[in-house]
C-alpha cells in the first residue's frame, strides 16, 4: 500500500495543484506539503489531512488510510473493515480468540474440521 506521503502527492496531482496551490488552500506554507510529501517527512495533523482531501476532492479514508475509493464513484470501492472478520457473538469472539493462539499448522486443521462441520449442517 502506498505511504501517505505517496497519496499526498498523488491527490495533488490528480487535482492538477502546485505544491504552493495546495499549500495555500490548506493554510500551511510551501515547505510543509514538501515534508508531507517527502518519504519519511512530516505527517499532516488531522485537521490538514481533512483540508487536503476536501481541496483536492480526494475520499479522508483513502488519504488517511490508502482504503476507499481515491474520489467518490470513479473506482471500485474497497471497504476499510471487511465485516466477516470480526465477530458477530461472543462466542465467535472467544472462538477467533483461542484460533489466533495456536500454531499455524493445528489451526489449518481445525478451520477444515470447522469447514467441514458447516457444509454438513
Amino acid at each position: 500500500m502506498p505511504a501517505q506521503s505517496n497519496r499526498i502527492r498523488r491527490a495533488r496531482s490528480l487535482s492538477k495543484m502546485s505544491q504552493q496551490t495546495l499549500a495555500n488552500a490548506v493554510g500551511v506554507q510551501r515547505s510543509a506539503v514538501a515534508q508531507w510529501e517527502r518519504k519519511n517527512g512530516a505527517h499532516p495533523s488531522m485537521q490538514h489531512l481533512v483540508a487536503i482531501a476536501v481541496v483536492t476532492g480526494v475520499s479522508l479514508e483513502w488519504l488517511g488510510t490508502g482504503r476507499g475509493m481515491i474520489k467518490p464513484g470513479t473506482e471500485i470501492w474497497t471497504p476499510a473493515v471487511i465485516g466477516e472478520e470480526y465477530a458477530q457473538d461472543d462466542l465467535e469472539a472467544l472462538c477467533l480468540k483461542s484460533i489466533r493462539k495456536i500454531p499455524l499448522r493445528m489451526r489449518e486443521n481445525v478451520v477444515a474440521l470447522l469447514v467441514l462441520a458447516a457444509k454438513s449442517s
